[in-house]
């Protein structure tokens, strides 16, 4: 069964291959996405990456997590669904 993964703190010039290519040295990737601001096409400085395998993908969590990657401090961990995401705004 494949896991989604959370990247936060990317830098700005992180693209999808890279990004993948990152990962994909821990297990076979499924997709990954940098995410885009849709008015100024430039990263929002996080992404998802979907791993193959689970035990994989958990020892990629542990292994980046924190990991300094172009000067910044990798926020690694499992993506959680669009519903346990508390609100914004408030």
């Amino acid at each position: 069964m494949s896991k989604k993964i959370y990247v936060g703190n990317l830098s700005y010039s992180v693209d999808d291959q890279e990004l993948g290519n990152l990962f994909g040295q821990h297990g076979n990737i499924i997709s990954a996405k940098v995410i885009i601001d849709r008015y100024d096409n430039r990263s929002k400085g996080f992404g998802f990456v979907e791993m193959e395998d689970d035990d994989a993908a958990d020892a990629a969590i542990n292994a980046l997590n924190g990991q300094d990657h172009m000067g910044r401090a990798l926020k690694v961990s499992e993506a959680r669904d669009r519903g346990e995401r508390p609100p914004r705004g408030n």
